[in-house]
């Protein structure tokens, strides 16, 4: 995918999708870290086999991006070619296994006070969103403007996990529930990461990439059709008998 006119390149590029990747990891430690060490505290019951399947591929990919970022910084084009191949595995794995974690934990969560079957709609717009940027990102290989653009927002569209964790609460006690109390909890993180990201490209290309504003209003508009189908009466049968319940 072409935008006519779009710088390639910047010198500040370096510098900026490193700092973006620093805020994604920083949000999923944050939001997980703490979450495990009460776990732990509490004695609860070991989390499922899936879930630490699920969290070490997960930080897999965010090494992997890591790396592949430093590579680029550094200017081994070559060895970031090669190991391009391990995010063509990671990525559908990521797919996999997020969506069995969903379903395998909702169903275990469901008769306890932390049941939401409901929230299987914000789990499911993250794997499509994640899954359906990472894939047009593995396309575009051969342009790297829309490539690292594509990429590093699959991976903004599925960090609210972590985000939402972190912050998710306050802003529930903040501003209560509803639609867009609902949307601010869980997604609010996305927004403003995807904001700094159309930001910078309009500071440093007085434009925006058109696979950006693709992938961007793509991401969004899964989420608002997310939170949607959470507040829906309708939703919650269908996605009690998803998880099998």
């Amino acid at each position: 995918m072409n935008s006519s006119g779009f710088a390639p390149f910047h010198r500040w590029d370096r510098n900026f999708f490193l700092l973006m990747v620093a805020l994604i990891w920083l949000g999923i430690l944050m939001g997980f870290v703490p979450e495990i060490i009460r776990h732990t505290q509490m004695n609860k019951p070991a989390y499922p086999l899936v879930v630490h399947i699920h969290a070490l591929v997960f930080v897999s990919w965010l090494l992997l991006l890591t790396t592949q970022l430093l590579l680029i910084r550094s200017g081994r084009v070559d060895i970031h070619k090669r190991l391009g191949v391990a995010g063509m595995v990671l990525a559908p794995l990521m797919v996999v296994f997020g969506l069995a974690t969903s379903i395998i934990v909702d169903y275990l969560h469901f008769p306890t006070p932390q049941g939401d079957a409901p929230f299987l709609a914000i789990q499911l717009a993250d794997l499509v969103n994640f899954g359906t940027l990472a894939t047009a990102a593995l396309l575009l290989r051969g342009t790297p403007s829309a490539h690292k653009r594509l990429i590093i927002l699959a991976t903004i569209f599925i960090s609210d996990a972590g985000f939402a964790r972190w912050w998710g609460g306050a802003i529930e006690h903040a501003v209560g529930d509803g639609f867009w109390q609902d949307w601010l909890q869980d997604y609010v993180s996305d927004f403003l990461l995807v904001a700094i990201f159309a930001a910078y490209d309009l500071i440093t290309r007085g434009r925006l990439h058109s696979a950006f504003v693709a992938g961007a209003m793509f991401g969004l508009a899964m989420e608002v059709l997310a939170v949607w189908a959470y507040v829906s009466p309708w939703w919650k049968p269908v996605a009690t008998h998803l998880i099998g319940r």
